[in-house]
């Protein structure tokens, strides 16, 4: 899975993914989150609707990028996840501490 970033605007990076967010690719995810905040950029998104699997790996390191996104005094949130994305983050009750927008452009406006 390869991640890219853009930069809406001067605090704000939406990090998108395509493919799998597993334990191949989540030390990816955590990378390419942290490089955005040393950016300065403390309002992240993380776009899903291209991430067609997570596994508990994937779960695990959305909750370490949004812990340091928050050390950082910053947020992270989570846009356009699928059926079975929202399955994990409901079972899990991530849902609870991570909340999902529909899309990235909702995530960063509310």
């Amino acid at each position: 899975m390869d991640f890219s970033t853009e930069n809406v605007d001067t605090d704000i990076a939406v990090v998108r993914g395509d493919g799998r967010l597993n334990m191949v690719s989540a030390p990816q995810l955590r990378e390419t989150v942290l490089a955005a905040l040393d950016a300065g950029r403390r309002r992240i998104v993380v776009d899903l609707s291209n991430t067609s699997f997570m596994d508990s790996s994937g779960l695990g390191a959305l909750i370490g990028c949004l812990k340091s996104a928050r050390q950082a005094d910053g947020d992270l949130r989570i846009a356009a996840p699928n059926e079975q994305l929202r399955m994990v983050l409901k079972l899990s009750n991530v849902d609870r501490v991570l909340r999902s927008y529909d899309s990235a452009d909702e995530a960063y406006r509310d």
